[in-house]
């Protein structure tokens, strides 16, 4: 179905990159989120406004999981989280996207949604897994990028 360049004008990721834009392709893109306590929350996201994976022809979505996946792989091997959670909810912006967000278990909502309610007393070890993460955002991007071609 997608394969025609879709826009809805109102959509906040059809009229722009939705963080800071790593990787373009001509059916894809990929940008950190800019959450301050997930510093490499990164989403993927397919160009074209279609909501749903089923939009998408089956040679899309195997482009688009690829690329998720690379995310993940990256992610893994650069940032070592405890878990990697991937989300696709696009309940507030029905345009196709992924999150890719590494998970700590000293984070601020593990083991919750980052969406979800922070855990409690958790506030010096948060800032500084924070740091920590932070600190290695850059080689992410370069590893991430290298990855992606």
């Amino acid at each position: 179905m997608s394969g025609v360049d879709l826009a809805d004008p109102g959509c906040p990721l059809c009229n722009g990159d939705g963080g800071r834009l790593l990787a373009r392709h001509d059916d894809w893109r990929v940008v950190l989120a800019g959450d301050p306590d997930y510093p490499a929350f990164t989403r993927v996201i397919w160009n074209a406004h279609v909501a749903e994976m089923s939009d998408l022809r089956a040679a899309e979505r195997d482009e688009l999981m690829r690329v998720v996946l690379a995310v993940e792989r990256t992610q893994r091997d650069l940032l070592s989280p405890d878990k990697v959670n991937l989300a696709s909810f696009g309940n507030l912006v029905a345009h196709l996207h992924w999150h890719v967000v590494p998970r700590w278990r000293d984070d601020r909502h593990f083991p919750e949604p980052v969406w979800g309610r922070a855990a409690e007393g958790r506030d010096a070890a948060a800032a500084t897994r924070r740091a920590r993460v932070g600190g290695l955002v850059e080689a992410y991007v370069d590893a991430l990028k290298a990855r992606l071609g």
